[in-house]
């Protein structure tokens, strides 16, 4: 009966010990329950959308093969006449003017940081949504290439056209804390070409791209692609941007051939005045004078269903 009586004498001094240690500690703070999104994909990690949520989880714990397997999957319908890959009858001049224009992003990338990349022109109609969707089926061509198109132009979103992809949920439903990466993030074709569309109408659009979330998603995807790619709405109307243009590495300007005005461009330049300007389109250029202007400034060449024209900075 000895031992029992020492045993639990132990064991008494031990539980008078931890109680001690306990008095001496602060109280905990009581733990609240995370407000999950309307969509979430705890099955690669993705942490839920919550309204009041301030830092996504690192950028580095989302992999390409899980963020393919788990979005969306919608079939796309890509529309051959504003594609030059999907139309077989439309001059291979176009397609090799892309493919040109890709090579001098990549040459453009080995002297800087070049991976997010602003599609804008000075005015609407110019083409920067047809040079947007083109120049990313271009680099998706070329082996493990991996590229993400997404449709910044909140107050005029088109970029789901020319692709035949839904529309909705997109980049505004993002933004309002409604859908998280899983949600608004389509894979519709064969290849690496991802998409996130406009989304709902908002009206309240400046406010939105300005609100912190945009360079939230940016971060966690853009490790993802070799390529992100943002269709902007133009930058001499709005201010939307001139936002988006302080996110990325570098700004590329469309300008339409005969339809532009020249002070209406150097406009447009002075309004990016600052950011990282890599170069100019050239968009709808005459085929039959597109190979006399191929030095055009000591610079650029043919570019685009076989009428545009791109000029390097």
């Amino acid at each position: 009966m000895s031992r029992i009586h020492e045993a639990l004498k132990k064991a008494e001094q031990e539980r008078a010990a931890i109680q001690a240690v306990e008095r001496l500690m602060p109280p905990a703070e009581t733990a609240s329950a995370p407000t999950a999104s309307p969509v979430s994909s705890p099955a690669i990690g993705v942490e839920p959308v919550s309204r009041t949520s301030t830092l996504p989880p690192p950028a580095s714990y989302l992999r390409f093969d899980d963020l393919r397997t788990h979005c969306a999957h919608p079939h796309w319908h890509p529309d051959p006449n504003v594609n030059v890959f999907f139309n077989p009858s439309l001059s291979e001049q176009g397609a090799e003017q892309f493919r040109t224009l890709r090579s001098r992003l990549y040459q453009l990338r080995g002297a800087q940081q070049l991976r997010t990349l602003l599609v804008t022109s000075s005015i609407p109609g110019e083409g920067k949504t047809f040079v947007s969707s083109n120049l990313a089926q271009a680099i998706v061509r070329q082996p493990d290439r991996r590229v993400l198109i997404i449709d910044a132009d909140l107050r005029c979103s088109r970029l789901h056209v020319p692709l035949g992809a839904p529309s909705n949920p997109g980049l505004t439903d993002y933004l309002r804390g409604e859908a998280d990466e899983m949600a608004i993030i389509q894979h519709g074709q064969e290849g690496n070409l991802c998409f996130i569309p406009g989304g709902s109408e908002v009206t309240n659009p400046s406010e939105l791209l300005s609100n912190g979330r945009l360079k939230m998603l940016l971060d966690r995807v853009t490790p993802v692609f070799d390529w992100v790619i943002l269709d902007s709405p133009p930058c001499l109307p709005v201010a939307d941007a001139s936002v988006l243009a302080d996110l990325v590495d570098g700004v590329l300007m469309i300008v339409r051939a005969g339809s532009t005005p020249s002070e209406t461009a150097q406009r447009a330049v002075q309004e990016l005045r600052g950011r990282n300007v890599i170069g100019v389109v050239l968009n709808a250029v005459d085929e039959s004078q597109a190979y006399g202007s191929y030095y055009y400034a000591g610079y650029g060449s043919g570019y685009g269903r076989s009428e545009t024209k791109a000029a390097q900075k």
